[in-house]
């Protein structure tokens, strides 16, 4: 518990809330086994190149790295994945797992090679109130001429940023695409975070030397259509093309008989993952 609990820094949004019921089930039930399910396992087979940030050689060696974050998903994902698709779940993936906290992973043999999120789930995506990428130089120019706390910053960021921030109004993808064509700043918000979805798909692409499939998971990848056109549409180049009606209805293959590159719709499932996990660790059999 010691150990887990020097973690909460990279993760204080979510950590000390399961610290606190890891510690209220040990009172209560002190002889049942617990087993923590870490989201950022999935990511222990990202490359050096793919992990460090470019800061001092002792920062890295003192563990300011990218660790990537909705491990769980992904690590479902690619299981349903090889049920659907076999060979091909093998190949170049690009699963988009798109929700309140939204972030994206490269795929390659079944390992993650590169994702979205950093050293903390702040890095990446547009998200519902963080703020995903931002120049550092934006962040120390707030610090000195507005004089914001640490603190200050990390509400900021983590909670008054996203489609929140820009949108002034929600961060809900459902809100904002409902009022899209009568409050212009639900419509910067929603282009934001198509834009930026689209940008790391391209450059996923890349690092994966071209792109097999791609998935769409979470809230707003499982259930927003109009979003998952507006990040497809142009990449053409990438063999995406999407089948309109099969998108429209979520359907769980959504790209059209000449696409290239596969286009799918994976309802995520994280608790079911744990639990997996779980029953391997105990050496349970047939639970």
């Amino acid at each position: 518990m010691s150990e887990i609990e020097k973690l909460v820094p990279l993760d204080p949004d979510h950590m000390p809330a399961a610290i606190a019921g890891i510690h209220f089930i040990a009172r209560k039930f002190p002889d049942i086994p617990q087993v923590a399910c870490f989201d950022t396992a999935f990511h222990s087979s990202l490359p050096k190149v793919a992990r460090m940030y470019a800061l001092p050689r002792r920062l890295f060696d003192q563990g300011i790295v990218r660790y990537g974050f909705h491990g769980l998903s992904y690590e479902y994902v690619i299981s349903e994945l090889r049920t659907l698709e076999g060979k091909l779940a093998s190949g170049r993936v690009i699963i988009a797992h798109l929700g309140s906290g939204a972030s994206m992973v490269a795929v390659k043999e079944g390992k993650s090679i590169d994702t979205s999120m950093g050293f903390t789930p702040l890095e990446g995506l547009v998200m519902a109130t963080r703020s995903g990428d931002v120049d550092p130089g934006a962040l120390l120019y707030l610090l000195e001429n507005e004089k914001l706390s640490a603190k200050d910053m990390s509400t900021l960021l983590n909670k008054e940023s996203g489609l929140l921030g820009v949108s002034k109004s929600t961060g809900d993808m459902k809100e904002l695409i409902d009022k899209i064509d009568r409050d212009p700043r639900a419509e910067d918000a929603v282009d934001l975070f198509s834009y930026r979805a689209k940008k790391y798909i391209g450059a996923y692409a890349a690092a994966l030397g071209g792109l097999d499939v791609l998935v769409f998971a979470g809230g707003i990848g499982e259930r927003a259509p109009a979003i998952r056109k507006r990040i497809c549409d142009g990449l053409d180049f990438l063999g995406i093309r999407l089948d309109s009606t099969a998108n429209e209805a979520n359907a769980p293959l959504i790209s059209s008989a000449e696409s290239r590159a596969k286009v799918r719709v994976i309802k995520t499932n994280e608790d079911l993952m744990i639990v997996r996990h779980v029953v391997s660790l105990l050496g349970w059999k047939n639970p």
